[in-house]
């Protein structure tokens, strides 16, 4: 296994718990739609690396975040990502 079926394995569940928790209607269908976006994901994922899902899994999250109210927000930083603008200015006074 891949860490990428972990990591859409997880945001799969997440999604599908926040659908579980929304009253019917159009956003709790379309936070199904997410869930299972990643759920197929993470299918393919499991088969063996592939950069090509890369797109689906960031339309799924812009899909998630225009569900939440932020649909200019960008996406959240990763581990990876430099530190924020936020931390550098603390060190710095």
């Amino acid at each position: 296994m891949s860490d990428a079926f972990d990591y859409f394995r997880a945001y799969a569940i997440r999604a599908l718990c926040k659908a579980r928790s929304m009253p019917r209607g159009k956003l709790k269908r379309l936070q199904l739609v997410a869930a299972r976006i990643y759920n197929l994901l993470k299918k393919e994922a499991a088969y063996g690396p592939n950069t090509q899902h890369l797109e689906d899994f960031r339309a799924a999250q812009k899909l998630e975040r225009s569900l939440d109210g932020r649909p200019n927000e960008p996406a959240p930083r990763t581990r990876f990502a430099t530190t924020s603008p936020h931390r550098a200015e603390q060190e710095v006074h």
